[in-house]
């Protein structure tokens, strides 16, 4: 449930209220709106009933939340969570472009990409250090020094980066060079990579498993929550059905779905969607239609040399073109794209 406190309630007020819901055996997690405080409380159902927590002095309501997910729900924050990511906002009319190669192949080649895709007017690196692969055979990407390359080119452009992680045991290790978690759609219910990637004060960004529901979704964001990470952003990229002309379904109800549910921003990935270079520009513009909060598209300079998914990547110059279309789109919609140095174009 959510206790509701009363209208500009006081440091003291807020101290009291938490150390009595402590002293309960609850756990209470504080959101602050300009003049409302909200407090979520999860706990015991039984305890939670009998409790007269409309008694305590400076609750103004007691609210039961009836949806599985709690701390991700719209009840317990209204307005639209905004996240920034080293001066790239995500959420509320910001959009985060986010761009890259699949994986990490090398230095040179990620730094040629990475000015291609920032003079475009991406605000976020993307590159994969660790791959997941159907086959074991294929490239799994370079592991610690890919991420040191990543760093370093991100650090070199003034670019946040964001990077897979697989395993609870590397969740150290990625925090150490990136800028924000990503968490894709194999692992997407890894319930201790979650519980792990929750304890870091890292954002995260979660993609929709193949066959997962916007509920699964919204119960994974809640395992991230739980453990004390407020910055949670959603990923759709498209799920499994019987249409085998596209890699997967890009689900672009699922945008506005979401919204109505959660408070979490939700951004598009229509390269692992579609899997197909000529469909990807119309699925972004859609989804920036639909309401997203950002775009993720793989990038690379020569995709027939790409040592993963390079048949579902962007040439640069159709990136370009992309976002010129992209930026258009946003104004008409009254959104904005930050650039790397925080200034909003």
């Amino acid at each position: 449930m959510i206790i509701v406190l009363k209208p500009h309630a006081s440091p003291e007020v807020m101290a009291h209220v938490l150390e009595r819901i402590e002293a309960l055996g609850l756990t209470p997690h504080l959101s602050q709106g300009v003049s409302r405080t909200v407090i979520g409380v999860i706990g015991d159902e039984e305890k939670l009933q009998v409790e007269p927590l409309q008694a305590i002095p400076g609750v103004e309501q007691v609210v039961p939340i009836l949806k599985p997910f709690k701390l991700a729900s719209r009840e317990f924050h209204q307005d639209d969570s905004v996240f920034d990511v080293k001066g790239v906002k995500i959420g509320g009319g910001h959009l985060a472009m986010i761009a890259g190669p699949c994986a990490i192949e090398g230095e040179d080649l990620l730094y040629e990409t990475a000015v291609k895709v920032r003079e475009a007017g991406a605000n976020i690196l993307r590159g994969g250090a660790f791959k997941p692969r159907t086959s074991p055979y294929s490239f799994q990407g370079l592991g610690e020094e890919g991420l040191r390359i990543l760093r370093r080119v991100g650090d070199s452009l003034n670019m946040p980066v964001v990077t897979e992680v697989m395993d609870p045991r590397q969740v150290e290790l990625v925090a150490k060079y990136t800028d924000m978690f990503q968490i894709g759609a194999r692992n997407m219910q890894n319930f201790d990579l979650l519980k792990e990637v929750g304890k870091v004060k890292l954002p995260v960004l979660i993609k929709r498993g193949m066959s997962a529901t916007v509920k699964d979704l919204l119960m994974s964001a809640e395992y991230i929550l739980a453990q004390g990470n407020r910055e949670v952003i959603l990923c759709e990229r498209g799920i499994r059905t019987f249409e085998d002309s596209t890699r997967n379904t890009l689900d672009l109800s699922m945008v506005p779905n979401a919204k109505c549910l959660s408070h979490l921003p939700i951004i598009v990935d229509p390269s692992h969607a579609t899997g197909r270079p000529e469909l990807i520009p119309a699925m972004a513009r859609a989804s920036v239609a639909a309401g997203c909060d950002g775009v993720h598209v793989e990038v690379h300079t020569c995709p027939e040399k790409a040592l993963s998914d390079g048949p579902q990547a962007l040439l640069p110059e159709q990136y370009a073109r992309l976002m010129d279309e992209l930026r258009q789109l946003a104004g008409v919609l009254g959104k904005s794209i930050d650039v790397c140095e925080g200034v909003t174009v």
